[in-house]
């Protein structure tokens, strides 16, 4: 049995192909919502080996093959137990057409067509979606640049690193263990050294203590401990060591807990409570002089990898779904491709300083986002949460300022760049990370 899947790539053929040999790619073409991860990337096209993880500790290993740039590359299955009762020959060819390129996937498995067609087309959309976005960077004068970059493993680090590698970038991990190569540095948060950000041209500061669990005090200090300190210590530095781009993550919790319909943006007031007052104190912490400073204040990232999606999705896809109390709590949400671009921007757009809010164009109700999410899956959604159940897991305090916070917060400073989302809406953004 084989699949073949073939499309039209408007970029030229070098460029396309080209793509592909950068580190990142391929966790840039892995769907979110397949249960695979990256193990080892391939370091070459022309005889190196990827492994993915997969169930029960399983792994893939594919050797690349037949190495012809800028036309063909092969990749076959050669890892045990897998190899031995099941065949994966997986041959991807690019042909020019005109100034375009005609991309052409051809799998010989015995896996059925009907279970792979989802995974090419995502890989064919998603493919064209990072080459139109690079392009369109370029053109407003994106360069290649090193970037230092903390929180690079996880799941918004892992998508926004892997983008910039193959878009031309060179992103140095800073790692608080032993590094494993010359793109890995090892960072103190606390005392990061003298030399961290040498030859670096601007800094993306990810890391910082998960702020989903029980508001115990415990869990608040983490909280703020792993953001403030952190961020001054590095902020600095790179002030010290002539960085003139820093970009930051933040969030919208800084607008509080609930504002009604109020429309919130980057001019707004601050809101109360402590989330609030975390982000506060964390944007304070990156006002350093000479240094152009950005904090992505980010709304709710859609990816089926990490967070809310990652819990609401195998609920909703067994039909267990529902709107969280009467569901009239605005939520202000951002596909993960989407924040990933948001992120590059701040990198080359020299209007953007200050908070910028990443949430997509059209926030919406609660009841309209289960709803939404219940239709992309075909699934019912009639089981509403009662209140009591996030106050059960959160703690009152927490319950109040993340399952049922509600912000309607609009991008402001993104639209008035003339920024465009690649999914404005929440039906595409979510049947495009559900494979829908």
């Amino acid at each position: 049995m084989s699949l073949i899947f073939s499309s039209v790539v408007d970029a030229p053929l070098d460029e396309v192909f080209a793509w592909h040999a950068r580190p990142g790619a391929i966790h840039r073409l892995t769907p979110p919502w397949q249960p695979v991860g990256v193990v080892r990337e391939a370091d070459t096209l022309d005889g190196g080996r990827a492994v993915l993880g997969l169930p029960l500790g399983l792994r893939w290993g594919a050797r690349h093959t037949e190495f012809a740039p800028p036309n063909r590359f092969v990749d076959e299955l050669d890892s045990a137990p897998l190899r031995w009762a099941l065949k994966w020959r997986h041959n991807h060819d690019f042909a020019a057409e005109g100034d375009r390129t005609r991309m052409t996937d051809r799998v010989e498995t015995q896996v059925p067509g009907v279970v792979l067609r989802s995974m090419f087309a995502y890989r064919h959309r998603q493919l064209a979606a990072d080459l139109a976005a690079q392009a369109a960077a370029r053109e407003a004068g994106d360069r290649p640049i090193t970037v230092a970059m903390t929180g690079a493993s996880g799941f918004v680090g892992t998508a926004l690193w892997s983008f910039l590698s193959t878009a031309g970038h060179r992103v140095v991990k800073l790692v608080r263990r032993a590094p494993t190569g010359p793109d890995e540095r090892r960072w103190d948060p606390d005392r990061p050294a003298a030399d961290l950000l040498s030859d670096v041209d601007a800094v993306v500061h990810l890391a910082g203590a998960s702020i989903a669990g029980r508001f115990t005090e415990a869990h608040k200090q983490a909280i703020r401990s792993s953001r403030i300190g952190p961020t001054r210590a590095l902020a600095d530095l790179a002030a010290a060591s002539g960085v003139p781009v820093f970009v930051s993550a933040s969030a919208i919790g800084y607008y509080g807990a609930d504002r009604g319909d109020e429309e919130l943006t980057e001019d707004s007031e601050r809101g109360d409570g402590f989330l609030a007052d975390v982000v506060a104190d964390w944007e304070a912490a990156t006002e350093v002089s000479g240094v152009r400073v950005v904090n992505v204040r980010t709304g709710i990232v859609q990816s089926p990898n990490g967070g809310t999606l990652r819990i609401f999705h195998p609920l909703f896809a067994a039909g267990l779904g529902g709107r969280l109390g009467d569901g009239r709590m605005w939520q202000s949400w951002i596909g993960l491709d989407d924040l990933v671009d948001v992120y590059h921007r701040a990198l080359y757009d020299d209007s953007l300083r200050g908070p910028v809010n990443a949430v997509a164009p059209e926030a919406v109700r609660n009841s309209t986002y289960t709803a939404t999410l219940a239709k992309v899956l075909h699934r019912p959604a009639v089981l509403p949460v009662p209140s009591f159940g996030p106050r059960l897991l959160l703690g009152e305090q927490g319950a109040r300022e993340l399952a049922g916070a509600s912000q309607l917060v609009r991008p402001a400073a993104l639209t008035k760049a003339g920024h465009a989302f690649r999914h404005p809406t929440l039906a595409a953004a979510l049947r495009h990370v559900l494979g829908r």
